[in-house]
């Protein structure tokens, strides 16, 4: 069974910076990609970053790209998400996952809403508050 565990989130003003961390455990080695997902207040949940667990490919959604970086440390099976300059309308639930499947990471990026929530294993999620 996978477990995935969420920190790190909080509230900041705007410009500000956050690192989350997702603590795997469980069966997690029979997947190719992990990712971060956020939902906003009456929002679909959609892709913020995915990587590819075996290599350094990663993979950003538009709206954060240049300003969030995601990476693995394998050996302490945490996934994490640095998030800089932070705006209001990054405010959201952020989820980690791991695919059930073996979805392209770039495509499964893309997934929004039911398909991407069937999709996968996720936490409970950490909250992020952006203030302008």
């Amino acid at each position: 069974q996978v477990q995935l565990v969420e920190s790190g989130g909080g509230s900041v003003q705007a410009g500000g910076s956050l690192r989350l961390s997702c603590a795997a455990s469980g069966y997690i080695y029979d997947t190719n990609c992990m990712g971060w997902f956020r939902q906003a207040p009456g929002q679909e949940r959609e892709g913020v970053a995915t990587l590819y667990t075996g290599s350094s490919n990663t993979y950003y959604a538009d709206s954060v790209k240049g300003r969030f970086t995601i990476s693995l440390d394998s050996a302490k099976n945490t996934l994490f998400l640095e998030m800089n300059s932070l705006k209001p309308e990054d405010t959201a639930m952020y989820f980690c996952a791991r695919p059930v499947s073996y979805p392209p990471c770039g495509t499964w990026l893309e997934w929004r809403g039911k398909q991407v929530i069937d999709s996968a294993y996720w936490g409970r999620g950490t909250q992020v508050t952006v203030s302008s």
